[in-house]
């Protein structure tokens, strides 16, 4: 494209795609700015909040751990002194034990802040000298001639040596709190900015998208509206149309294509070799589309594939580097932080049984082994055989009909609808008795396919849970009264759906649980009459290792 002064426009120097792949780049470039400032500021948010939490809080709860033993000892002497009993000693020798670990725990955590610290060493001092200049001179003196001995002179000291002890608990306690204001202060002036930071990111995120929205609109859309309103102009008749050339270099390219062969068009009306031409670029442009979905399609699944192995590797790496920590400083760690590193390799097992049914679910209905005519008697078989060490453990009883219906699916995923309904009902089955289910199946008129159920004798599920039980990661009880990821019916509702039909919950159902669902297929048994009338009971299959996932709620 051209300007008037025969210059090329700013529009005409990139194509369409040039154009959405510099927008592309800009707000990237946008975001990784504002991902990076944001960090930087939330860190700084962090480490305030971090030095405030493990650091003058805790030790301001060891400060009044360190000054109630010392307030112990006190107290114990004072009733040594009295009695003479050597219980009363009993708090002063754990106070002093304790004032040791307070001690050593507050220089710890304070280790950069000097003003509490010199605060720590005046108090222990003053202890000290409490300790040596009253409290044992008194044990040795009680010990040895009794309560009466003790110089009521010497006692008034000792108080007076305390009470300038508590003094110095009072001016403690002052500095720690001026500690957690000062920190308290630094977190809200933290906080402000970076709230302050994240909002100007947003305000210029937004600013920039509508600014880029308008650059496209007339630098791209426009262009392309016109071209397209002038098409439409030529092709519904008005060959004398004149198309100008507009916008990027491929529109412009295009417009002038296009205004060529309204050229010929007009030269050559009698002719159809245009209309031909035509028409074969047009198909083959949708061959190549076509051939480009496949190709998409296929990039797509192995790209499913290797994010859930990259994103387990991770967690793989967390579980094992939890548990080396634990055996290597298990004599180290208290019982709370063996269970924490227990709660990490817990969580991490269940992420990867979460992206696993994830990527299962994804799954549905784009990679399957494939439609074929089969009998839902095969599947339900597999179904069984998967699912026989816990039909086994829970003596399972299953009611099915003499035969099934064929039926136009795919056999791995009508395997997993089988295996998950019965499953089901065997994970939530009731605690006083042996799970049953029992399968019917008949002919479905209005939609010309088939109408199954499947009923058991569990614990039921509510009415007003009818429409959550099939959405993904919906659980209605907690992981340690059953386990699982909340996938299992959403699967089941995914893999009827693929079929052509629907699943819903019997509300009106109060034995347990029963599920409808239908399932739609050209291919019928010749004999459909006693199809879901007569059902024979059959024990659950014993043998067989299981080979698919179980997805159960």
């Amino acid at each position: 494209m051209t300007t008037s002064s025969g210059k090329q426009s700013v529009a005409g120097r990139l194509t369409v795609q040039g154009w959405f792949m510099l927008v592309l780049a800009l707000m990237v470039i946008l975001v990784i700015i504002g991902t990076a400032i944001g960090a930087q500021q939330l860190s700084k948010t962090n480490r305030v909040a971090d030095r405030m939490v493990d650091g003058v809080q805790p030790a301001t709860a060891e400060t009044y751990r360190l000054q109630g033993a010392l307030l112990n000892q006190e107290t114990g002497i004072r009733g040594y002194a009295i009695g003479g009993d050597d219980q009363f000693l009993a708090p002063y020798s754990e106070g002093v034990q304790d004032e040791a670990r307070a001690a050593a725990r507050i220089r710890e955590l304070l280790a950069d802040r000097p003003r509490p610290l010199a605060d720590l060493d005046a108090v222990e001092r003053a202890a000290a000298e409490w300790r040596t200049g009253y409290a044992e001179p008194l044990i040795t003196v009680v010990q040895a001639r009794g309560p009466a001995a003790v110089d009521k002179l010497a006692a008034a000291r000792g108080m007076a040596t305390f009470d300038n002890l508590r003094a110095l608990f009072a001016t403690q306690n002052i500095d720690l709190a001026a500690e957690v204001d000062r920190d308290q202060a630094e977190l809200t002036s933290t906080r402000t900015v970076r709230d302050a930071v994240l909002a100007g990111l947003v305000i210029a995120f937004l600013f920039a998208s509508v600014a880029l929205t308008i650059l496209v609109r007339k630098l791209v859309a426009r262009p392309l509206d016109y071209l397209e309103a002038a098409s439409r102009r030529v092709a519904d008749g008005d060959f004398e149309h004149h198309i100008t050339a507009r916008g990027p270099a491929d529109l412009a390219t295009v417009a002038e294509a296009v205004e060529g062969m309204r050229r010929r068009v007009v030269a050559e009306l009698e002719s159809s070799r245009v209309q031909e031409a035509v028409l074969a670029a047009q198909t083959a442009e949708l061959d190549a589309q076509t051939a480009e979905l496949r190709r998409s399609n296929a990039e797509l699944e192995q790209f499913a594939y290797v994010a859930s192995h990259d994103l387990q590797e991770p967690l793989r790496k967390v579980a094992a580097f939890c548990q080396l920590l634990e055996k290597r400083y298990a004599p180290q760690l208290d019982e709370r932080a063996i269970q924490y590193i227990d709660y990490a390799v817990d969580g991490a097992k269940r992420m990867q049984v979460l992206i696993n049914d994830l990527l299962t679910f994804s799954r549905v209905g784009r990679v399957i082994d494939g439609n074929m005519p089969i009998g839902l008697d095969q599947p339900l078989d597999k179904a069984m055989t998967n699912l026989s060490v816990a039909a086994e453990d829970t003596q399972l009883r299953l009611e099915r009909p003499d035969e099934l219906p064929k039926i136009t699916g795919d056999p791995t995923l009508l395997t997993m609808l089988w295996q998950n309904l019965i499953g089901n009902a065997i994970k939530f089955r009731a605690p006083d008795r042996s799970p049953a289910v029992r399968i019917a199946c008949v002919a479905d008129g209005d939609t010309g396919g088939w109408l199954f159920s499947v009923a058991d004798n569990g614990i039921g599920i509510p009415p007003e849970f009818a429409e959550k039980v099939f959405v993904i990661f919906q659980r209605l009880h907690s992981r340690e009264e059953y386990t699982g990821t909340g996938i299992g019916l959403a699967l089941c509702k995914k893999i009827v759906e693929h079929h052509g039909g629907k699943i819903w919950l019997d509300t009106e159902y109060t034995e347990g649980t029963r599920f409808w669902f239908t399932l739609h297929s050209p291919v019928l048994p010749a004999d459909t009459s006693a199809l879901g009338e007569t059902s024979k009971p059959v024990e659950a299959t014993t043998s067989g290792e299981t080979s698919l996932p179980s997805h159960a709620g």
